[in-house]
């Protein structure tokens, strides 16, 4: 997910296909710009790291511009990469040729909600940086997850990450940004076209999105068939160093490194998780399900 700090918010990129067709290389440098933004990166990939299986076929499903499609190309695996948005793919062949990847990954435009690909295909699947918190329909949204565990192998990994309620809430609150509708959206989480109307909202300051609990994270993966094994804030008690005066990167290295090893002792904490900017879970595919 691109955080926007840096975008020009309008009706025309208000959808994520049109979002991440006008971002372009933006979403490929967000995870490497900074400090704060290399949390999501660094704490994803220990995840990777301690749950996929050592080889096999990888579905990044919503993955943009290629960056986790490339570093598990780079560690051998067999991997397919799904997006909505041709200009973020486009990105990722280019990222691929330049660095000989392209015969480990195949490119596909698509939607995680409708996945072209036949049950138990892959050996782990990804879903990183928010493709669920872009599908702003409930209904929809469960679709997604079934599609992730439906093509899934039994008892093979997925990782989904999303974007957290209570961080956005914090942030809003700190900015004194559209105070008239967070009650609405602190209940609900759904940021669209209909809660900016109901607000008498002229110009979206996000792009449409809903945003999540932890609990509710866990549901619609349970209901869809997964077994949630581990629960984190990837950003965790940094989150509102997003928004807050200064940077973390700007301290010298020994209080980087004292301030890393406090949001990675406490990411699994269930409260800390929950006012994440992004909340990962990892889950297997229930074998029942199958």
């Amino acid at each position: 997910m691109s955080d926007g700090d840096e975008n020009t918010w309008s009706w025309e990129t208000f959808e994520a296909r049109d979002f991440y067709d006008d971002l372009g290389r933006g979403e490929w440098e967000r995870l490497d710009r900074d400090w704060y933004h290399r949390l999501e990166w660094d704490a994803t990939v220990a995840y990777l790291e301690q749950f996929l299986p050592a080889s096999g076929r990888v579905l990044d499903a919503g993955g943009a511009a290629g960056r986790y499609a490339v570093w598990l190309a780079e560690r051998g695996y067999d991997v397919t990469l799904v997006d909505v948005s041709e200009t973020q793919l486009d990105i990722a062949r280019a990222e691929l040729d330049a660095r000989g990847l392209r015969d480990r990954v195949t490119v596909h435009v698509g939607d995680v909600r409708d996945l072209a690909y036949e049950s138990d295909t892959f050996d782990a699947t990804l879903c990183l940086g928010g493709p669920l918190s872009h599908v702003t329909d409930a209904d929809e949204r469960a679709t997604a997850a079934r599609e992730l565990a439906r093509v899934t192998d039994p008892g093979a990994p997925v990782f989904a990450s999303v974007m957290g309620r209570l961080a956005l809430v914090q942030a809003k609150l700190q900015q004194g940004d559209e105070l008239a509708l967070l009650p609405d959206l602190a209940r609900d989480g759904t940021y669209d076209a209909a809660l900016l109307r109901e607000h008498g909202v002229d110009s979206p300051s996000l792009f449409a999105a809903h945003f999540f609990r932890v609990d509710e994270l866990e549901a619609l993966l349970e209901t869809a068939g997964l077994d949630v094994e581990t629960v984190a804030g990837l950003e965790g008690v940094a989150s509102l160093r997003r928004t807050a005066d200064g940077d973390v990167g700007d301290l010298d290295a020994e209080k980087r490194d004292a301030a890393r090893e406090t949001v990675d002792a406490l990411r699994e904490d269930r409260s800390v998780a929950d006012f994440s900017t992004h909340i990962l879970a990892v889950a297997t595919v229930a074998r029942a399900f199958k």
